[in-house]
């Protein structure tokens, strides 16, 4: 693995809401404890990120189904493998996302296993995260699905998971390495170390298929 460029900051220098916050992260996965570990060095930073989380894409006006697909479009995106090795447990939960739908998710508008909904919260992210020019019929499919108020909350979290996860992609942190033994949010095949290790080494890992096409 290549070398952590940002230490996890040691628990502690923590106060007692920060600890309570971690063992959420945790117990729950939504972040996860690594990146909150990196965080907490700056407090502000920490809990920003903690309290946006919380109310704009664990709570909310949009579809938490729908936020979780355009989550994992920027990590696909982005190629931040630490983020993209997760999945939302309240998505899971409910059903509405299947590893299927993840490996289709950059060819989504050819795509059969997304309804129009799914298809223009997508475009909406690509959008952001390409940096593409939009035009009339592109907003017009958007509001075709979703209301100002949605419009709004769904482009603030595929703003602040964008700039997350291309600034986490960076720093080589890995999952298992902070508050290790819980699998809260881990994708199929990355519930340890041991799987992690082994899913990372094989030959269709979607990050080693992502690199090759480059």
């Amino acid at each position: 693995m290549a070398k952590q460029r940002i230490s996890y900051a040691p628990f502690e220098k923590m106060d007692e809401a920060m600890l309570a916050e971690m063992e959420r992260c945790r117990r729950e996965g939504t972040p996860r404890p690594e990146s909150s570990a990196i965080r907490a060095h700056v407090p502000a930073c920490f809990w920003f990120f903690a309290n946006s989380w919380r109310d704009i894409f664990r709570n909310g006006v949009v579809d938490h189904s729908i936020k979780e697909l355009c989550r994992l479009f920027v990590s696909r995106s982005v190629e931040c493998e630490y983020c993209g090795n997760q999945r939302s447990v309240k998505a899971t939960r409910a059903g509405a996302l299947i590893e299927d739908q993840v490996k289709d998710l950059l060819n989504f508008e050819a795509s059969a296993r997304y309804d129009e909904k799914q298809k223009a919260a997508l475009s909406y992210a690509k959008a952001i995260v390409w940096n593409l020019d939009t035009d009339d019929a592109f907003w017009e499919r958007l509001y075709r699905h979703f209301s100002e108020p949605e419009l709004v909350e769904l482009g603030c979290m595929i703003g602040l998971t964008f700039g997350q996860q291309s600034w986490l992609r960076l720093l080589n942190i890995e999952h298992h390495q902070v508050l290790a033994g819980g699998d809260a949010s881990m994708a199929p095949g990355f519930e340890d170390a041991e799987r992690t290790a082994a899913t990372k080494a094989a030959a269709d890992y979607w990050a080693t298929a992502s690199a090759k096409q480059r």
